[in-house]
This record gives C-alpha cells, structure tokens and sequence, in this order.
C-alpha cells in the first residue's frame, strides 16, 4: 500500500521512467503485448472507481455538450483533416493516414487518469470516454469510407463493440463496487486509487514501444519525422482546445475536454487493419505515447494556471 501511496505521489516521474524503459528495453513489450487489453479495463475500472457512478454520470446537460465535443472531435476533425490531404495530394500517404486515424479514434482509455495528473475533474474525460466509443462505430463510417485502403469497415466495427463492450463491464464493476463497499472512500484509500493507476499506465507503454528501439539505431531521422508528427497530432489538439475554451465557459471541463481533444485511442483500429497497413503505423503508434505520457508534464502547467 505504501508503494501505491509513492507511485501517486510522483506518478508523472513515473510515466517518464516508463517511457524510456520501454526504448532502453524492447524485450519487455514480449510479456506485456499479450495483456494489453486487459490493461486497458483495468486502467478504466480504476478511473470510474476513483471517479463514482453519480460524479461520472453528471447533468443531462453535460451529456449534451459532451455529445457535440464528441462529433466534433471524432467525426468534424478527421474529415476536415481528409480534405485538406486530398487536396493537397496526401491522401495516400502513410502519414495522412496515420493522422487522420488518430484523430478518429475515441478518447484514450487512461484519458480520466491523465486529466486527474493535471489536477482536473476526471468525470467529463470519463463521459467523453464512454459516449465517444459508444458513438465511434458510427463516426468512423465516413471517414472510413474516404479510406478504402483501411478494409472492411464491419471488421473495424466490430473491434469498435468489443471494446465498448469491455469499457461497458469495466464501469459497471467499478460502480457496483462504488454503491456497495465503497460508498464512501477515504482519502487514502482515493491516493492508492491514484498510485495503482500511474503504475498501470507506466506497465502499459512496455508493450506500445516496441518499433522506436530499432528506429532509434537503425534509422534515426525517420524517427525523428514520426515523433514530431505524433506530437503535433497529440498537442496540437490540446492546445487549440484549451486556447478555445479559455473564454467559452467550459470551466472544470476544460482540462479534460483539452486532454481528450489530443489523446485518442488509435491502437484500436490496429485489429482491423491488413498487415500492409499496420506496419506502417507502429513507429507511430509506439511515437505517440511519448507525447501521452508527457502530458502532465507539458500541459499540467497550463491547466493549473487557468484553475
């Protein structure tokens, strides 16, 4: 218990330690890979449990602006993101493609943990998480459909329904478990929340850094290309969300509506996807968390200055 108490006391430092772990040892994504899911509920049944099935759950008026921040990050971005590329040319390119699937994808699943590190309220980053999977099979067919190359699009929808079905079981234990043995936590025991939350998400990057070891020491400046993409993919968005809402009334909402805008769960599409197109993305995906998991640290800044 006192290890969990550590890890969410310094549980920034932590996700920086995890990252370069996870490039100065590849080996380790061998035993992590193959529980990557189950990682995935874990992280979000300790977010709705630290959370609360009445604080998540919020006003009738929350769940609509929640509704229009989803369709206007999921569905409204991506495709504006699409015409630009095909207008430019870029259609084609891997990374249009990784792009426009990024932003796409529904808020990531340790979206409500991120936005509890900066010291916001992690509740609308919960009800963006769950409305914005549960939407997702439905966004994702325009954009899909501007992107023949991805496939099947009733493959990526099912993968789309496993995953909303796990998020589903994963709330719902996590708020049985809130209405019946914790109905009224402890600080402490909130702390232990936190610390076992930092310490899953510093075990999950293990397994998505894979491809930048080898990319580090084979080709460099291809890294180097794919990690100022994934930057601009993920801080762009936050940015330009917090910079929006700074006079738009969005209040406690702001860090997770800003944490959400950039973090997307873009690992989702990979089991739909032919091999030829996932082997495009992985120095992509495994980029991208650096800038996740920099998020306390980049943005927390900014969002503790505007509370």
């Amino acid at each position: 218990m006192s290890l969990l108490t550590a890890c969410a006391r310094h549980a920034r430092w932590l996700l920086i330690v995890a990252l370069v772990a996870g490039v100065a040892l590849p080996g380790a994504a061998v035993h992590v890979r193959p529980w990557l899911p189950e990682l995935v509920a874990l992280m979000l049944f300790l977010a709705a449990l630290r959370i609360g099935p009445r604080h998540a759950l919020g006003a009738l008026g929350d769940l609509r602006g929640t509704a229009f921040a989803v369709l206007a990050g999921q569905l409204v971005l991506p495709l504006a993101v699409l015409g630009v590329a095909a207008a430019a040319g870029w259609l084609d390119s891997p990374a249009a493609l990784a792009v426009v699937l990024v932003l796409a994808g529904s808020p990531l699943a340790g979206s409500p943990n991120l936005t509890m590190l900066v010291g916001g309220d992690p509740a609308p980053a919960l009800r963006l998480l769950i409305l914005g999977t549960a939407l997702l099979p439905l966004t994702v067919i325009p954009v899909f459909r501007l992107l023949p190359a991805l496939g099947d699009p009733a493959l990526v929808t099912a993968s789309v329904l496993r995953l909303l079905g796990t998020i589903a079981l994963a709330a719902a234990a996590a708020f049985a478990l809130r209405l019946s043995l914790l109905k009224a936590p402890s600080d402490r025991t909130l702390r232990r929340i936190d610390g076992l939350s930092a310490l899953t998400m510093a075990v999950m990057v293990l397994g998505l850094m894979a491809a930048v070891r080898p990319a580090l020491t084979e080709t460099p400046w291809r890294l180097v290309f794919w990690l100022a993409l994934a930057l601009a993919a993920n801080l762009g968005p936050q940015l330009a969300t917090a910079l929006a809402l700074r006079r738009g009334g969005a209040g406690p909402a702001r860090p997770a509506l800003s944490i959400a805008a950039g973090n997307r769960n873009i690992a989702l599409f990979l089991v739909a996807l032919p091999p030829e197109i996932t082997d495009q993305l992985l120095l992509f995906i495994g980029c991208y968390q650096v800038p996740i998991y920099m998020t306390p640290f980049l943005m927390g800044p900014l969002h503790r200055a505007r509370r």
